[in-house]
């Protein structure tokens, strides 16, 4: 099996399977998992493009090395535990994948910068950004090489040192220049495609549609109990917590602490209302598949049909930044409830519409507002500043007790 014994062929590995993802026409960011003799477990690059659409907002090459991990230990495979294994990634991992590999605690090892979603934005290895509790951990497990050279690619190393089974600790220049062009080069385009949607008055009521028509089989067949609730728009209320409640329970069931997240369309139609997958990976929490589930599902509906078609699935599916997501239970500062705050923002990747504000809504908290507000006051720039994320609490005071 392949090795990589010093950092700098490690970030070689990263940056060759970046640019397979430029070439997808995805984010330029790729990643390689290590074990703890340099062993290479598995390489992977970003996939949140596939054929010109969105197919996942989650399937960063960080993200997707930590799934894989435990996907294999499920199907019986043995592997290290994630303490004894390091994923070097092309790029700063962004907030998702800082609280996924937090969260199942593997050892990082970064070369390019992202000033405006990495973790590290503002180079200091002291990760502001992050949840007091979270800081020591990130610090003692998040390695930012030295890189050699006089260029502004060069830099002095930072945060944890790189585990002892690297020979070589440092990154040369022209490799950290190439896993900062990579990503340059294709993070514009990419997130246009995220901004290609009908404005919300365009959108259609897919409500209206007949039974049999191809948008509401496809509905039914993601949750059979779509398009069986309706509030007035981003208004949820009482009337949703039966089917928040039995994702609670299923989320119990499937490993996880009874969380549940649906998805409301912009004229108060219930599309989505999903568990999360705990018992097959840690990190598979009720948010994550139902972003994932519903960027899939306008996948399977828009790859490979002609321009009428994905124009038809857009109108009546249209971006989730016009929906409303509802938590079934508020962020806290835990490491995977810093994922879901990152994942969210990746399913944003822009800025709210203006008269959307609180497209993302809790039932019960877990924390007091003003300290969640304030915990996504220091989030890295595209957070807070672009998309502004600022979670807010339902409105409908029975819906609350419903849950309480």
């Amino acid at each position: 099996m392949k090795k990589a014994i010093d950092v700098q062929t490690a970030v070689a590995i990263a940056a060759s399977e970046a640019i397979a993802a430029k070439t997808q026409g995805t984010f330029g960011v790729g990643g390689v998992m290590l074990d703890a003799s340099g062993t290479v477990l598995k390489a992977l690059h970003n996939n949140v493009i596939k054929h010109g659409l969105i197919f996942d907002p989650t399937a960063h090459g960080e993200r997707q090395l930590v799934d894989w991990y435990f996907a294999e230990r499920a199907k019986g495979r043995e592997l290290p535990p994630p303490e004894d294994c390091t994923i070097v990634t092309s790029l700063d991992p962004c907030c998702m994948c800082t609280g996924a590999m937090l969260a199942a605690g593997f050892n990082v090892v970064v070369a390019a910068p992202d000033g405006k979603a990495g973790i590290n934005y503002n180079g200091s290895a002291f990760f502001p950004s992050l949840p007091a509790a979270l800081q020591p951990k990130a610090e003692a497990t998040f390695a930012y090489p030295a890189v050699l050279g006089t260029s502004s690619y060069a830099r002095r190393g930072a945060g944890a040192s790189p585990k002892p089974f690297f020979i070589g600790k440092t990154i040369a220049e022209p490799t950290q220049a190439l896993c900062s062009l990579v990503f340059e080069a294709t993070s514009a385009n990419v997130m246009d495609l995220f901004n290609i949607d009908p404005p919300q008055q365009d959108l259609k009521d897919p409500a209206t549609l007949p039974a049999d028509h191809f948008i509401v089989r496809a509905l039914k067949r993601a949750f059979p109990d779509a398009l069986t609730y309706r509030c007035d728009p981003r208004t949820p209320d009482a009337g949703l917590a039966p089917y928040l409640q039995q994702a609670m329970a299923r989320d119990k069931a499937q490993g996880g602490k009874g969380e549940a997240v649906a998805l409301l369309d912009s004229f108060g139609n219930l599309l989505l209302c999903c568990h999360g997958r705990q018992q097959s990976s840690m990190i598979r929490t009720a948010f994550m598949e139902c972003t994932r589930a519903y960027a899939q599902l306008r996948y399977k509906l828009m790859e490979g049909a002609d321009a009428a078609t994905q124009s038809e699935v857009r109108h009546y599916l249209g971006h989730p930044k016009d929906g409303t997501f509802v938590f079934a239970v508020g962020p806290d500062e835990s490491a995977l409830s810093f994922m879901a705050l990152g994942a969210y923002g990746s399913t944003m990747e822009g800025a709210l519409p203006h008269n959307n504000p609180a497209q993302f809504q809790y039932v019960r908290p877990a924390m007091p507002e003003t300290a969640l507000h304030e915990l996504c006051s220091h989030l890295p720039p595209l957070y807070r500043n672009l998309i502004r994320i600022r979670p807010t609490q339902v409105k409908d005071a029975a819906l609350v007790t419903a849950l309480a």
